[in-house]
């Protein structure tokens, strides 16, 4: 290990009288002590205390968060989880913000073995039929944005086979599968390629095509996956940045904030981040074009770490924390479960993002979780930064839930290694 300088504190011995008055500028005379020299000594020591302090507080705190246990993290899940489960009925539609937090159910059911979360995840399931948008006439589907049953095919009406999938494995009844092979397998078989045209469509999405892979077998699954997410890159994608823009409409020069400056939505990119974390995890290790997804893995967290706020969180224009300032929660959830799995896994260096991800921990955990389990300063529903949006601690939304569900999972396995 290597040593710094040793810091030597001894006094000198036997200075003369003459040394010591020229050292001090000259405020002792006669052998008498100054009052200018008393008051700047004391202030000198006073100011030696004062860092002290401030330094034993630091160093006080930083333990604190080191001291934080696997267990502790289990049952921020379980608080979290509880309080969300208990005010809101599983009996609502398939649509993307209830999917996006079943995907974190999922998830803290997987780590917790708790069965009334996969009760509240199956009754959900059931409710809508194993469906998403409902339409069985093929001849009316369609891909663009929309919230009735004809939008078969728009990526929000398939975040919800992620969890169907996950459903089947851990009880596997073709029942289960059924709608999400019959919809995505219908759409492979189109030569059409720009369904993902917005960044959150990649979460919603992305994951159906390596989950139904691992369960079918099919490579088309996978093939498709690719041809899809080059189309989105040619869309959304800027190279120089290394994030995505939320959709076309965000695109520089198109859109600009502050006088000509660059637009990054973080929850947007909080999608995108989640979604190649979620696709690694089930890729398989051979597959031709893994290497290019960990590489575009890899190109987002190195931006991100850059742009991370001082007090742990992602304001909501990435670049620019003048824009809209303030913590938001869902985005910083994403980022924080995508590079924590990304160090669980090997692909990121922990000396670099670990504590990257713990500034972003801290937030989640002692300033967006509330005492009663709610999960606050999450951004509404929407598709970009928005200056006078007033966000607080009761500012919660379910996509925003999951979100912070995965993060902690992933914080979970890290500390118990």
């Amino acid at each position: 290990m290597e040593r710094g300088p040793s810091l030597n504190c001894t006094l000198s011995e036997n200075r003369p009288d003459e040394f010591t008055n020229r050292r001090w500028g000259g405020v002792l005379s006669e052998n008498r002590i100054s009052p200018t020299f008393l008051f700047d000594e004391t202030m000198k020591i006073f100011n030696r205390c004062f860092l002290w302090l401030l330094m034993m507080s630091i160093s006080g705190q930083l333990l604190a968060q080191s001291k934080e246990s696997a267990k502790d993290v289990m049952d921020v899940i379980r608080k979290v989880n509880d309080y969300w489960q208990a005010g809101n009925k599983p009996q609502v539609r398939a649509f993307w913000d209830h999917a996006a937090y079943h995907t974190g159910n999922m998830e803290a059911y997987r780590l917790t073995g708790e069965q009334r979360y996969l009760d509240y995840s199956t009754a959900w399931a059931e409710y809508n039929q194993w469906k998403g948008a409902k339409s069985d006439n093929k001849a009316e589907w369609k891909y663009g944005y929309g919230e009735s049953d004809p939008y078969v095919l728009f990526g929000d009406w398939q975040c919800c086979f992620q969890t169907y999938a996950d459903l089947y494995n851990i009880a596997p009844d073709k029942r289960k599968i059924a709608r999400a092979r019959e919809v995505m397998e219908y759409q492979m078989s189109t030569d059409f390629n720009g369904y993902w045209w917005w960044a959150d469509g990649l979460y919603m999405v992305m994951p159906v095509m390596t989950k139904m892979y691992k369960i079918t077998k099919k490579s088309i699954y996978l093939d498709k996956l690719y041809e899809y997410f080059m189309f989105a890159d040619s869309l959304m994608y800027d190279s120089e940045i290394g994030l995505y823009y939320r959709d076309r409409n965000f695109v520089y020069p198109k859109h600009q904030i502050l006088e000509g400056k660059k637009d990054f939505w973080a929850r947007g990119d909080g999608w995108v981040l989640a979604a190649l974390a979620k696709v690694l995890q089930d890729l398989p290790k051979k597959e031709k074009h893994r290497q290019f997804y960990i590489d575009r893995f890899r190109g987002m967290a190195g931006t991100l770490v850059k742009c991370q706020h001082p007090d742990g969180y992602w304001t909501r224009s990435l670049l620019e924390h003048n824009f809209a300032p303030g913590p938001e929660t869902s985005g910083t959830a994403f980022f924080a479960y995508g590079l924590q799995w990304g160090i669980n896994q090997g692909l990121l260096d922990g000396n670099i993002y670990q504590p990257v991800v713990d500034k972003a921990w801290n937030y989640l955990k002692n300033m967006a979780l509330q005492s009663d389990g709610c999960v606050g300063y999450v951004q509404p529903i929407g598709a970009k930064a928005i200056p006078d949006q007033k966000l607080d601690a009761r500012s919660t939304a379910d996509f925003g839930v999951g979100a912070f569900l995965l993060a902690a999972c992933e914080r979970y396995r890290y500390l118990n290694k």
